[in-house]
Formats: structure tokens, C-alpha cells, sequence
């Protein structure tokens, strides 16, 4: 979702960026890639038999994210933000990221806040919640059941990184990005540094749910070393399959990513925003970490 427009954002990054291992939660996996060549053919979706919960948030205790679970991202408040995007992200503030009712809010507002001490020139305000230092996993199945916001210039993401620190390098997966001018199409994406933007070989596809805007609905990643998928509903629709030749250039994932929710605002993928569709809100009621 992070688009580096720039080498020296990439090399800023990689400056502030890896969260190493979370303790009792990265599991220990092999280096080498699959022994059977896996079949091309997308994989049925949903939770694979047998995987077992080994992390979660219901957010069922109102009030700031839980800390033992989630920290805030902050670190380009001052310079900006990738990708042109326009949001300052704020840290602890209940108005932009909340726990109510069951579900995590995380709401974008037309506001500068130029009170605060990394303040940017921004005019609005959000937040960008990560597991970097908390928790990060190799292979997994990773559901989050979410309802996004479908205002003009909205950009909401559930995605991963590499827990190295360095992009496209140590990969990155999308397992939902969404923006408001184009309300119910879904994009995933799986970008290593063979697959990525600005290398103009992007890996990256969309499907249709019409209603995701106005009803929750679950976003999937299934990870293994075979391959990369992802899907929404138990409907898989794009995937990257482990070559097996030991090229982490083509096959960054058998390494931890971290995860991360976000409300961005305008930007190059954004657009132009509608202000008068401000506030805008992502909410999510779970999400669900499986392994093996």
C-alpha cells in the first residue's frame, strides 16, 4: 500500500522501519523453497484445516487500542507521508483511532492539528495502527472482518511488511486496499522486489464487493511456503507462488511481516478529495491470526 515515490524514502524506511520477532509468536520455518512444484490453480479460500488461533483482537474493551497489541505509526508526520497522501497520523488520540461497540474505529477528519510537536502542514488528521515490535508471523492465515469508508479521496488498507525493514526488498501484502472514487472494487496485492510500481511490474489485482461500504466483510490472506493468496469472503483471487529457486528478489516470505491497518487520505492512488464526505471511518470487528 506504501508506495515509495522516492530512493531516499526507501532509504528513510529502512532508517525507522523491522520490528524483529514478536517473542512466542514468529514461527521458525525452513529457508528452502517447496520440494513438489505447487499446482497454478487458485486454492479454495477460507481458514486451512487444523490451523490454530495463535493471535487475535476482538476489540471488545472500549476505549484506545489495546498497547499490548497495537502501536501507532508516526514516524513522517514532520516530512510527510508516501505516495503525496495528505493525512497526519495521530498517536493515542481517541477522535482518530478508537475501540467502541465492538469494533476499532479508525477515522480520518478535515483538521490540522499544528498543536502537535511533529505536526507537518497537514489539514487532516488519521490513523496508521501496526504490530511492528509487538507481534509479527511467518505463514499464516489472517482474517479481518471490516466494513470501509467510501468518501471521495478514502484510501483504507489492511496490509504487511517485511519485518527487515527495507522496500520492495522484504516484500510487502495487501489484503485490502479500497479508495472512495472507485467504491466496491478491492485491490490486493503482493509486491517483492522482482514485482513491484515503480519497477513497472506490478502484481496486483481486484474483484468486486458491491456492498463494502455499507456491510462487514472478511479479508484474507492464506501464507505458506508455497505461496502467497489472498481473498475476501472465502473467495481467493490472486496469488504469488514460491518459484523454489532460492531468489529472495522473487520470494521474500520466508522471512516475518508485520501487520498494519490505516486510513489514508488523497495521494496518488487517493485522489482528489471530497471534504464535505469528511469524516470518514474504516471499522473492523476482528482480526484473526491462524497457524499451523
Amino acid at each position: 500500500m506504501r508506495r515509495l515515490a522516492t530512493m531516499t524514502a526507501v532509504v528513510a524506511l529502512c532508517a525507522c522501519g523491522g520490528g524483529g520477532n514478536a517473542a512466542g509468536v514468529a514461527s521458525a520455518v525452513p529457508a528452502a523453497g517447496p520440494a513438489v512444484p505447487p499446482s497454478t490453480a487458485l486454492p479454495a479460500g477460507g481458514k486451512p484445516d487444523g490451523w490454530k488461533l495463535v493471535w487475535a483482537d476482538e476489540f471488545d474493551k472500549d476505549g484506545p487500542p489495546d498497547t499490548s497489541k497495537w502501536a501507532y505509526d508516526t514516524g513522517f508526520n514532520r516530512n510527510g507521508w508516501f505516495n503525496h497522501e495528505l493525512q497526519y497520523y495521530a498517536a493515542g488520540r481517541l477522535e482518530n483511532s478508537r475501540v467502541e461497540n465492538g469494533k476499532l474505529l479508525i477515522t480520518a477528519r478535515k483538521e490540522a492539528l499544528s498543536n502537535m510537536a511533529d505536526y507537518g502542514g497537514q489539514q487532516y488528521s488519521s490513523a496508521r495502527l501496526i504490530t511492528r515490535g509487538l507481534a509479527s508471523w511467518t505463514y499464516g492465515y489472517i482474517e479481518v472482518r471490516a466494513k470501509l469508508p467510501c468518501g471521495v479521496g478514502s484510501w483504507p488498507a489492511i496490509w504487511m511488511l517485511g519485518s527487515k525493514g527495507r522496500w520492495p526488498d522484504d516484500g510487502e501484502i495487501d489484503i485490502m486496499e479500497h479508495v472512495g472514487k472507485n467504491p466496491g472494487q478491492i485491490l490486493g496485492s503482493i509486491y517483492t522486489a522482482a514485482q513491484n510500481w515503480p519497477a513497472g511490474t506490478p502484481n496486483t489485482t481486484s474483484t468486486t464487493v458491491a456492498d463494502a461500504c455499507s456491510a462487514f466483510h472478511n479479508y484474507q490472506l492464506t501464507w505458506n511456503a508455497e505461496r502467497v493468496v489472498i481473498g475476501v469472503d472465502n473467495r481467493n483471487y490472486i496469488q504469488l507462488i514460491n518459484p523454489g529457486d532460492g531468489d529472495y528478489r522473487k520470494w521474500p516470505f520466508s522471512n516475518p511481516q508485520y501487520l498494519l491497518l490505516n486510513l489514508a487520505i488523497g495521494g496518488d492512488l487517493g485522489g482528489k478529495v471530497d471534504d464535505s464526505a469528511l469524516p470518514q471511518q474504516m471499522e473492523v470487528e476482528y482480526v484473526r491470526v491462524y497457524q499451523p
